[in-house]
């Protein structure tokens, strides 16, 4: 396959941008991991963001089948002439030329998937990794299941529990809003160019609902991004950052009440005290 790949960039004249992040996977036993986590059936839809040199894009349209869809958000042109010749052999690509950041999924999707979700499948740029992830599971679009590539150091924040050192305000937002499974690790060799970098692929599953009752959650993630702006703060004096209108007797006496120790570091809360605290400090303060 990296064979493959190599004939292909020369043949169209690619050279991977590094101001773009691109580094193209070139190994088939990966590219067989990815298809197998995105778990597709005939007649789904999936949206592929960055295919390059299409590694994927090609599995991705066999997956599903001349029933199915494969949408792939591209910002290279210069992929353009590759791409175009990919979506003669394969009619249910088309090739979305524009920013991931800004693409309406629910309304590219939706001609082909009616009220069904559509899955996602991304080799995530590793500069706007979390800007992407944060817009697609913040964004309230139908999707099902996303199966991305990200740096490793990423993906162990991802699936960090509480208390641990890598534990932080990404790991919540994800496993508020999602399951997340480790796929695989990637080593620097499976890519063309190689980078610097271990990557991993990460299966994030939608959850219909939180796993944890949250009473009003854009305070939950204001207490959140708090108690994790200030580590090496207690809590108590980390939270004092969100101007909630209470002293910080009140507010120590309101964490206490809610079974919060708030000598505690914010790293050391999972996603239920993190509720808990959330619910407690903007108690009676909801307008805020």
């Amino acid at each position: 396959m990296a064979g493959e790949l190599r004939q292909n960039l020369n043949r169209y004249g690619i050279r991977a941008k590094k101001g773009l992040g691109q580094n193209f996977l070139a190994d088939p036993n990966y590219v067989a991991r990815i298809i197998d986590a995105a778990d597709l059936s005939a007649g789904d839809v999936v949206v592929e963001i960055g295919p390059g040199p299409a590694t994927l894009t090609g599995d991705l349209a066999r997956a599903v089948g001349p029933s199915g869809k494969v949408i792939a958000v591209e910002v290279d042109e210069s992929l353009r002439p590759l791409l175009s010749d990919l979506c003669r052999d394969h009619p249910q690509v088309d090739i979305l030329w524009q920013d991931a950041l800004k693409v309406d999924y629910d309304a590219v999707t939706q001609p082909w998937r009616g009220d069904k979700p559509f899955v996602l499948v991304a080799n995530l740029p590793y500069y706007i990794t979390t800007p992407i992830l944060m817009r697609l599971l913040e964004g309230g679009f139908a999707v099902s299941r996303l199966v991305v590539m990200v740096q490793k150091e990423v993906a162990d924040r991802m699936l960090a529990p509480a208390g641990h050192s890598d534990y932080g305000a990404l790991s919540v937002a994800i496993q508020y809003r999602c399951a997340p499974t480790l796929v695989t690790k990637v080593p620097p060799g499976a890519f063309i160019p190689p980078p610097k970098v271990s990557s991993a692929v990460v299966r994030l599953d939608r959850r219909t609902s939180p796993p944890v009752d949250v009473t009003d959650e854009a305070a939950f993630f204001r207490v959140v991004r708090a108690a994790f702006n200030q580590r090496r703060k207690t809590l108590l004096n980390a939270l004092g950052a969100l101007g909630v209108p209470l002293t910080k007797e009140e507010m120590a006496t309101r964490l206490t009440t809610a079974g919060i120790d708030t000598g505690r570091r914010g790293e050391t809360l999972n996603l239920e005290e993190f509720a808990k605290a959330a619910d407690a400090l903007y108690r009676e303060a909801s307008a805020l």
